[in-house]
């Protein structure tokens, strides 16, 4: 295939990824971002494969009717709920991919005697480490979210020596796989301590840091495809590998910003390691449940109802349920808004793609900035399964694991209503002042059926 053909067909690639990007940058777009970002990886997969003849034909074909017969089925099969962890296997089987084909360029280049310039070697060294960090700690991740090991932060005495320990050995095996290129065992040993490393440096991280985890994690498999791009002299892979890699680290800063915490502290806190309190001397006494007929009582005068969402609401289903309340509600004549954090539940975004996916308006969806400021002036606010975001902890103690962090203010509504199944804690481990407030009614049910409740019960006022 000509070069000019091929190179065009690579800046027509890079050009819907960026396209892409800038779609799925808010929900309106997000749908036509993503078939944009999908066109363009499907256009540089045939270009490439075309123009380079790895294989033949039938292979490729086999290969894609496979991969996307797999695909499908994911698409189909995994509930939304299950969405992070579907995202951090897929960094991880990128970083994967990123450090075998380096190695395949590596053992290749040797077969046939190439000669291996300073780039080759090092983009084949930094794709070893970082693919195989991506992979173990994407896997990690994707175990502590499946409930397969525990969500919360393990550490032991002396971690960040061992994991200093294991860093300087990945460098060490890095520097061999540059000056001695032709001992293969150098880059077999750097993938190994790369995974180890990937282990280490997940496993310490709780739950509740997740979002931060997951966006790193696309991150670095962006920059694990960037360095393979250099080891293959392929420009459409180094143009999307920095994309991806530059496009994570900004989300990344983002999530951090949003729970007010630096990347150091994530990765090194050990945050959500244990519970730093109970709550018995924070709810004794103070709790009142309510039921669904009471809190329909109260929404029958509310004018401006806020609703917000968290991770129960994922785990319920109740999405569509919590559509179907604000129809009713707006019928009634109330104005209602849902409250969305950036970091609630499990991954940048969860919430909004719930919403999106029970149809629920664009216009209707408030970030934590423009929300807060409606709180005070808003009747009721329902709290659907979110604990750590809408916390007084954060304001008010200084000692907490959360403090500073920034919250949702529903304290601040005139009626709280917190939709849970029990008192136990959010990710952070701590209690919630929020649930023991004089102006908080809890009802404690499933999600989707409180939700479904409230509706029926508001129908018969």
């Amino acid at each position: 295939m000509p070069a000019a053909i091929v190179n065009l067909a690579y800046l027509l690639a890079s050009v819907l990824f960026i396209f892409a990007l800038k779609g799925m940058s808010h929900p309106r777009t997000a749908v036509r971002g993503n078939l944009l970002g999908a066109a363009g990886m499907l256009l540089a997969v045939v270009v490439t494969v075309l123009d380079r003849r790895i294989v033949s034909f039938e292979i490729i074909v086999a290969g894609l009717v496979a991969g996307s017969a797999i695909g499908a089925v994911l698409a189909l099969k995994i509930h939304m709920t299950a969405m992070p962890q579907m995202v951090a296997l897929l960094n991880g089987f990128g970083g994967a991919a990123s450090a075998l084909v380096a190695g395949a360029a590596l053992v290749e280049a040797l077969h046939m005697g190439a000669a291996m310039d300073m780039q080759f070697k090092v983009s084949t060294a930094l794709s070893g480490l970082i693919g195989g960090v991506t992979f173990l700690g994407s896997l990690v991740a994707f175990g502590k979210l499946q409930e397969l090991i525990t969500g919360a932060a393990v550490v032991f005495p002396g971690r960040h020596v061992l994991n200093a320990v294991v860093a300087a050995a990945n460098v060490a095996l890095c520097a061999a796989v540059v000056i001695r290129p032709e001992e293969l065992l150098f880059y077999w040993a750097l993938l190994a301590a790369s995974c180890v490393l990937g282990v280490l440096a997940t496993i310490g991280i709780g739950g509740a840091d997740m979002p931060v985890v997951i966006s790193l994690l696309n991150s670095y498999s962006g920059l694990a495809a960037c360095a393979t791009g250099f080891v293959l002299q392929n420009n459409m892979l180094i143009i999307a590998g920095s994309l991806v890699g530059a496009s994570g680290i900004i989300l990344t800063q983002i999530m951090c910003k949003a729970m007010n915490r630096s990347l150091a502290n994530v990765l090194f806190g050990g945050f959500g390691a244990q519970a730093v309190a109970k709550g018995d001397d924070v709810y004794k006494g103070k709790v009142k449940a309510a039921s669904a007929e009471e809190i329909a009582m109260v929404l029958a005068n509310a004018r401006r109802v806020a609703i917000v969402p968290g991770y129960g609401m994922a785990v319920s289903q109740a999405q569509h349920a919590v559509r179907a309340l604000q129809q009713l509600l707006e019928q009634r004549g109330a104005e209602v808004f849902f409250a969305i954090h950036p970091v609630a539940g499990r991954m940048p975004g969860h919430m909004n793609v719930l919403l999106a996916e029970a149809d629920v308006p664009y216009e209707a969806l408030k970030e934590m900035d423009e929300a807060n400021p409606l709180f005070p002036q808003t009747d009721v606010s329902i709290v659907i399964g979110a604990n750590d975001v809408v916390n007084p902890l954060a304001r008010t103690d200084p000692k907490s694991p959360i403090a500073g962090m920034p919250i949702l203010d529903v304290d601040r509504s005139r009626t709280v209503v917190v939709i849970k199944r029990s008192l136990s804690p959010g990710f952070a481990g701590i209690p919630n002042p929020l649930f023991a407030a004089d102006n908080t009614l809890m009802f404690f049910s499933d999600g989707q059926k409180a939700v479904n409740d409230i509706i029926q019960a508001v129908k018969e006022i």
